[in-house]
């Protein structure tokens, strides 16, 4: 039986996804403590990597006054933290899927 309170929107958005998520077969699984510790993980060594990519970054504009030299590096800095989203994202991605 159903609870007779009014719902709000996104309540109402929240049942439908998931029973959009129940008709097409996809289950609804709660991640493991271990699995937890290995995301958390994966997400400090991320946070390591983005402040020494940071601080690299800001090492190398201190010495370029070139525009042009400076928009490569930019450009450079920003596919690097792109990359290293990417690679987080697939770490929590194959922790998850075990």
């Amino acid at each position: 039986m159903e609870d007779d309170r009014p719902r709000s929107a996104v309540e109402i958005a929240m049942a439908r996804l998931k029973q959009r998520d129940a008709d097409s077969g996809v289950a609804d699984r709660t991640t493991t403590d271990e699995q937890k510790a290995a995301i958390a993980e994966a997400r400090n060594v991320h946070a390591a990597k983005v402040a020494e990519v940071q601080i690299l970054q800001r090492s190398k504009l201190s010495a370029v006054f070139d525009p042009a030299d400076r928009e490569r590096i930019e450009a450079e800095y920003r596919d690097e933290l792109r990359r290293l989203g990417d690679d987080l994202e697939r770490k929590i991605a194959k922790i998850r899927a075990v």
